[in-house]
């Protein structure tokens, strides 16, 4: 049987998940191996915006409208990080590639290039990810922590962030607001 692997997979999390850092969070999945699994939460707001961020790196944005981007809490792990989703894919510096559209920076670079109109067409910008060690993920889908379902960019990048959650799960047919936080065993 092949290893379950789901990246470029949103992890939907079921109402029971009591931990308040996934508590109706939609994680974008960027990297699952053996080894464990990389995401960011796409729905959660931090209270800054892109600007605050810019103006810590000394960088100025041509256009005065993405100081007012919203910067998302992308996980609890290395919150002072900064990540960006970005369609295309482009030549930026530090990438992974998740899908044939879609990729995560780190670098510099694509700040600045967003800076001067040249980045890429939509970002979706976070700070800090998650994170699950080797098995943790798999053992906490065993446990119906999660669903997970394909990637759909319009929630991605066009949904406003507080439909995310009940977007992402009625992607697989799941009212998620109408599931139980209680955990059926019959």
């Amino acid at each position: 049987m092949d290893a379950l692997n789901l990246t470029n997979q949103f992890l939907i999390a079921m109402p029971g998940l009591a931990d308040p850092n996934f508590q109706k969070t939609v994680t974008f999945v960027c990297a699952h191996s053996d080894e464990g699994a990389m995401g960011i939460i796409i729905n959660r707001l931090s209270d800054i915006a892109l600007g605050e961020v810019l103006a810590q790196m000394d960088l100025v944005p041509a256009d005065p409208k993405l100081r007012e981007m919203p910067v998302f809490h992308g996980g609890p792990v290395h919150r002072e990080r900064g990540f960006i989703i970005y369609r295309p894919l482009g030549q930026w510096d530090s990438t992974i590639q998740v899908s044939e559209h879609c990729g995560v920076a780190t670098s510099r670079d694509i700040l600045e290039a967003m800076c001067r109109g040249s980045g890429p067409v939509s970002a979706l910008v976070a700070l800090g990810y998650a994170g699950w060690g080797a098995g943790q993920l798999e053992r906490e889908m065993a446990q119906n922590a999660w669903l997970s379902g394909p990637v759909d960019e319009r929630i991605l990048f066009d949904t406003p962030p507080e439909q995310r959650w009940g977007s992402a799960a009625a992607l697989l047919g799941v009212e998620i607001g109408h599931l139980s936080s209680q955990a059926g065993h019959g």
